[in-house]
């Protein structure tokens, strides 16, 4: 009996070796605790970091990326972009074709960026590029968007050039008939142009503006292929415009850039010079607003 109680005894006495888990803790505690706090937080945002690296990724390729093309150009190994991609299908802002597997931006970000691409913010990002275009060409600079079937000047600035315009801000154009509006069909499909001249009245301005469906289709399609739209005087008989497109972060058109000058000084020569710095002006003004990133 005393035998088993010495050894009962002992027993109890025996000390306990710490768990790796205790041993971790105790280390980890006797860190300071900035120093534990920024560990987590470099975690966090590194994770981040890599997931905003993915959307970015994802958001280059229109036709979707699969998950090995996308791990190589992220520099990341697979497992690591497979569950970040996969919180971030989750949260919508990335979704997954089921026949393909391929990951595509989600329509929620979009959403997002549409959301901050109110009138007031494309003014803003657009006003310090327009002065820099009137200051190259000596010429009005103007920047409209769509309103109905109509176009309307949301930001101008003046030009160093005698007889300048002195259209306000806000002032509605019809579509057919200036290089702005022009822009604006020429980024509509064919059904929706259809529909355009089924409803609207070209009504004429000047006595070149064009109000015969067939010509003005013709001239649209030279928009299409050349990227670039004139009014000769189809508005206004003293002005000569020229105006391209401005695109958002899907690529699609959301305004329309361009300058208006005296026809006596915006002659073919000019106009094809200004035409350049205008497109230059355009890719701004697009970059800001998100296209090609």
């Amino acid at each position: 009996m005393r035998t088993r109680q010495k050894v009962k005894t002992a027993a109890k006495r025996a000390p306990t070796r710490p768990s790796a888990a205790r041993l971790v803790a105790k280390s980890d505690v006797s860190r300071p605790a900035i120093d534990r706090v920024a560990d987590r937080q470099s975690g966090k945002i590194q994770s981040l970091a890599r997931a905003f690296a993915i959307i970015e990724e994802i958001a280059r390729h229109r036709e979707g990326i699969g998950l090995a093309d996308l791990s190589k150009r992220v520099g990341l190994h697979n497992s690591t972009a497979f569950h970040l991609a996969k919180t971030l299908v989750s949260l919508g802002y990335v979704r997954q074709e089921s026949d393909t597997k391929r990951y595509r931006v989600g329509r929620p970000l979009f959403a997002l960026a549409a959301s901050c691409l109110d009138e007031i913010e494309m003014v803003h990002v657009a006003t310090p590029i327009l002065e820099d275009l009137s200051r190259l060409t000596g010429e009005s600079g103007h920047f409209a968007v769509r309103m109905g079937d109509a176009v309307v000047v949301i930001a101008r600035t003046a030009g160093a050039g005698a007889f300048q315009l002195t259209e306000r801000v806000g002032v509605v154009r019809p579509a057919h008939c200036t290089a702005l509006g022009k822009i604006i069909l020429a980024s509509l499909t064919r059904d929706e142009l259809e529909r355009f001249l089924a409803r609207v009245e070209l009504k004429p301005a000047t006595e070149k503006s064009i109000t015969d469906i067939p010509a003005l289709l013709r001239d649209i399609d030279g928009v299409r292929a050349s990227g670039i739209a004139y009014d000769n005087g189809e508005f206004n008989a003293e002005v000569r415009c020229v105006a391209v497109a401005v695109r958002d972060f899907t690529g699609a058109a959301i305004g329309a850039v361009g300058i208006s000058g005296p026809i006596w000084r915006m002659t073919d020569e000019a106009t094809q010079a200004r035409a350049k710095v205008l497109q230059v002006a355009a890719d701004r003004l697009s970059q800001a607003l998100g296209a090609g990133r």
